[in-house]
């Protein structure tokens, strides 16, 4: 069962509250520093809201659509703030839609705009990462390790500590004060922040999944470290392709 906090006459799922508290520190850090990619604020932090409440409905209308029992006997569990209760596909593709149709029509710079929402995504996962550690999610295999914690019954690898420790690294790497947004820094060309934090994310994800219990496999290869590939070499061609444009508009 997972750890409730009692908010007055509210009872929030400590997971979840972690991941609101996220969002909201996420919202208010990225629209601040959007200015320094030379983006609108304003655009910015309407871009990342409808994006949010757009990839949470879809989230979780995805869910019940693929698990309508879960809701009929309570339907208003469709409101509840219970993380396991969303499905991240349906979530995803329907933030990636209406975030793309806001966009176009708010004419923002399409890589730059990328870049300044790279410090939402980042500490977006930390929080994940925090919000693992209070569910008892994607927890690891068990070990003899001297750090190993006790979790269900045996002493596992801490998968979600490594989740936190590595994505804290991530948001370090990828923080960008003023003063490198210079002509001699890989982060003034456009798109390479955040190619750098997808390139990073993917070799954690390839990193931790082999320490993880519940893993999904497709055939030998676990489904994480099939898709991060993926992800990991389009992301490395993209990037090699915006220096090697950069290159011969220099040369």
């Amino acid at each position: 069962m997972l750890p409730i906090i009692h908010l007055g006459p509210l009872a929030v799922q400590t997971p979840g509250l972690i991941l609101l508290l996220g969002v909201w520190f996420a919202l208010d850090v990225t629209e601040k520093h959007a200015v320094r990619f030379g983006i609108s604020s304003s655009k910015v932090y309407r871009l990342m809201l409808w994006g949010l409440i757009s990839g949470i409905m879809g989230a979780r209308i995805g869910y019940a659509l693929q698990f309508p029992q879960a809701f009929l006997s309570s339907p208003a569990s469709l409101l509840s703030l219970t993380p396991q209760m969303l499905s991240a596909e349906a979530g995803m593709l329907t933030a990636f839609l209406v975030s793309l149709v806001y966009l176009q029509k708010a004419q923002l710079p399409f890589w730059r705009t990328l870049d300044a929402l790279t410090t939402f995504f980042s500490i977006l996962a930390v929080a994940m990462g925090f919000s693992h550690i209070a569910s008892g999610e994607n927890f690891g295999i068990p070990t003899t390790l001297p750090w190993a914690v006790e979790l269900w019954g045996a002493r596992r690898h801490p998968t979600q500590i490594y989740e936190v420790i590595l994505s804290l690294g991530i948001l370090l790497v990828i923080w960008t004060p003023r003063k490198t947004l210079s002509t001699d820094s890989l982060f003034e060309i456009p798109g390479s922040r955040f190619l750098l934090f997808v390139i990073l994310t993917a070799i954690v994800q390839i990193v931790i999944e082999p320490f993880r219990a519940s893993s999904l496999w497709i055939g030998p290869v676990r489904q994480v470290q099939f898709i991060a590939w993926l992800i990991l070499a389009l992301a490395l061609w993209t990037l090699d392709r915006r220096l090697s444009q950069r290159a011969k508009i220099s040369g």
